[in-house]
């Protein structure tokens, strides 16, 4: 039996994750180009897309191009690559996937943060070079999570999954939002840097976008302090990456754990330097069975709204956005 999303023509810009190719083109018409170019458009592509399904760069004018586009399913919880302010005012739907991703990001935060306080990767390299046999022990390392209070900057779902955690190490837990969060009971600070002043570890969970632009800069790292931890597992662009690189380098801080930078996958020299620095190729979610769920999540967006007129997961600037008939 034929699905009744057959005929409808589901664009592929560049790469995305296998399961969410195989399970478009066994429900939707795949098209497939290769990047998020409108000059690599057709006519026919113009005149036949609905649907994009895509982890990379959507801009307006790739929005604009395709004048029958009605969903854009972002793969990924984090969506700042996709216009969706411009797509809302163009009456296009956004989703992206929450939720299915939230614990094993939260879980990569509290290992980045185990890293980045006890040095345990710099540890089994010492054991790896034979300096345990030749050396002795390994040094015992500055940092400890005993003693620690945490702050949070971005109270979302990936957030308090984080404060879950960090709650079970037994520290107290702080956080900094646009806005305080109704139903939790963690001190709030209106500001970052007043949250960088009270606690000694910070986490940024917060998204991309001009609202967050280097929003953690030299002034919040020094109110951190000399014992003060950093992790980033949000966007690399919430960071002045220069900045960090300085306080790592003469002591403004004590270590910071990253899995996200700005320019990825181009890592700054001045932050590969810092041996205080762990160090991750943005693998926060990268587990078989997460990315699986992600690209479920994907096609299911796509699914619900093309069959029932309404998506699983649609971002906040888009929820006005009806189905068209």
């Amino acid at each position: 039996m034929m699905s009744q999303t057959q005929d409808v023509a589901i664009l592929v810009p560049g790469k995305l994750h296998p399961h969410a190719v195989e399970r478009i083109e066994s429900r939707f018409r795949l098209v497939r180009i290769e990047r998020a170019d409108p000059a690599l458009l057709t006519d026919a592509m113009k005149a036949k897309v609905r649907g994009i399904a895509s982890s990379t760069v959507i801009d307006a004018g790739f929005i604009d191009a395709l004048p029958k586009l009605e969903i854009i399913a972002n793969f990924g919880v984090g969506y700042d690559a996709v216009d969706a302010a411009h797509a809302g005012k163009k009456d296009v739907m956004v989703t992206n996937t929450p939720d299915v991703l939230t614990e094993e990001v939260a879980d990569t935060a509290l290992g980045l943060l185990l890293n980045a306080v006890r040095e345990l990767a710099r540890a089994e390299n010492y054991l790896r070079a034979g300096k345990w046999r030749s050396e002795g022990p390994y040094p015992l390392t500055k940092g400890s999570l005993r003693g620690r209070s945490v702050g949070i900057f971005g109270m979302g779902r990936i957030g308090r999954a984080i404060a879950r955690r960090i709650e079970a190490f037994g520290l107290p837990v702080s956080y900094h939002n646009r806005r305080p969060v109704d139903d939790v009971n963690y001190a709030y600070y209106p500001t970052l840097i007043s949250l960088a002043e009270a606690v000694d570890t910070l986490i940024s969970v917060a998204p991309g976008g001009g609202a967050t632009e280097k929003a953690v800069n030299a002034q919040v790292l020094k109110a951190l302090g000399p014992n003060g931890v950093f992790v980033n597992i949000g966007r690399g662009s919430t960071v002045d990456e220069d900045a960090l690189a300085e306080a790592l380098a003469n002591g403004g801080i004590l270590a910071a754990g990253l899995d996200v930078f700005a320019d990825e996958p181009n890592v700054p020299q001045a932050l590969l330097d810092c041996e205080n620095a762990t160090l991750l190729p943005h693998v926060g979610s990268a587990s078989v069975v997460t990315r699986q769920a992600m690209a479920d999540l994907v096609v299911d967006n796509l699914i619900a709204w093309f069959e029932e007129g309404k998506p699983v997961t649609p971002v906040r600037e888009t929820e006005h956005v009806q189905a068209r008939r």
